[in-house]
């Protein structure tokens, strides 16, 4: 069942599963909730309360907003999170890896630990070496310029089928259901936005995370020609011995719709080593 945090500017929606510590999870740009269909169950067989969000402008979640830098979902992250009580670990993709890291920072209190999946954490710059050498990076980014130019839902689906290089057994199904989204131009307007904000602003915070920072890359990414080496640069940039970046061999910018067998295997430990679960009932 959909629940919504009204926030002054607009609503959040989210679904709330399972009884224990707290994990919130939020998704990239262009996608919604759905993204973690795979994570959730396992995640509240495990023992977690589990909130999936729809980040702002995305889902069911409220559009015009009135802007869709990380800072501004860090908000909305933080609000919900005191709004359900704390603390919680927050599971943040490309987009809101960023915007976690700036939550984790200006709410030390409430984030006890991040996991970023495929995160925009640090101002970016051209690798053109890297543009030249890895074709599946130069692809993915000049679908990512199309849309950046306003080119429409084409280049973003284009861009979608390299950067999930392993599809989903319910991709087709999938695919169809983020097309119908942001055919509409009010989403498509939003993705427009996410994708003129800059990830500076969660860089300038990552000396400020108090919390453990696990970063998990897929090895077949096109946002980057060496995913391994974005992660570490993440790593790099946070106080010393609280990050820890994973690459999962072979999956694309999404591994936890991908491969999430895999992400689990990663994810549940970290979250066993930050929050104490609570055992399922039956299990006990």
């Amino acid at each position: 069942m959909t629940e919504f945090l009204t926030l002054t500017d607009g609503t959040i929606a989210y679904d709330l599963e399972g009884e224990g510590p707290l994990v919130v999870l939020a998704h990239g740009m262009g996608d919604s909730r759905r993204s973690y269909r795979f994570i959730v169950p396992a995640l509240v067989a495990a023992g977690y309360r589990v909130a999936n969000v729809d980040i702002r402008g995305c889902g069911e979640s409220s559009v015009d907003w009135p802007g869709y830098s990380r800072t501004d979902i860090a908000g909305d992250l933080v609000a919900l999170v005191r709004h359900l009580g704390g603390p919680a670990v927050i599971v943040g993709q490309s987009i809101s890896g960023g915007a976690a890291t700036i939550a984790a920072a200006t709410a030390p209190e409430l984030i006890v630990g991040l996991a970023e999946l495929a995160p925009f954490t640090r101002k970016q710059s051209m690798d053109i070496g890297g543009l030249v050498r890895n074709k599946q990076h130069r692809s993915g980014t000049i679908e990512l310029m199309k849309v950046m130019m306003g080119r429409g839902l084409k280049p973003w689906l284009a861009y979608l089928d390299l950067a999930i290089p392993t599809k989903p057994a319910d991709w087709t199904t999938e695919r169809a259901r983020i097309e119908d989204s942001l055919g509409r131009p009010e989403r498509m307007r939003v993705l427009l936005a996410m994708t003129k904000t800059t990830p500076a602003d969660a860089g300038a915070q990552l000396p400020n995370v108090q919390c453990p920072v696990l970063i998990v890359e897929g090895s077949a990414d096109p946002d980057w020609a060496d995913p391994r080496a974005e992660g570490e640069k993440i790593v790099a940039d946070l106080p010393a011995g609280l990050g820890r970046v994973a690459v999962i061999d072979g999956a694309g910018h999404y591994p936890h719709s991908e491969t999430p067998g895999q992400f689990l295997a990663l994810l549940l430990p970290f979250l066993g080593r930050t929050l104490a679960p609570t055992t399922p009932a039956g299990n006990a």
